[in-house]
């Protein structure tokens, strides 16, 4: 396996892709299909970005309960 290869697996991997989507990148690779990787590619980084916002809308939740609970007990 080319070092090449290893860092795209290892990337993916780090990133939280599963094992199909791995696998999938490297046939991909090894035929040189570069632009149907970068679509691969591309539709993980819109399924990270979703679940990035996602977990903002979260962040966004529990600091709104923060501010409240500072304004309730603050005047008491």
């Amino acid at each position: 396996m080319s070092e090449q290869l290893e860092r795209i697996r290892v990337n993916l991997s780090d990133a939280g892709c599963d094992q199909a989507v791995i696998e999938r990148a490297q046939r991909l690779y090894e035929t040189g299909r570069s632009e149907e990787l970068v679509k691969l590619l591309r539709r993980c980084r819109c399924g990270l970005m979703a679940e990035l916002h996602e977990n903002q809308r979260r962040v966004d939740r529990i600091d709104y309960l923060i501010r409240r609970t500072k304004n309730a007990f603050a005047s008491k």
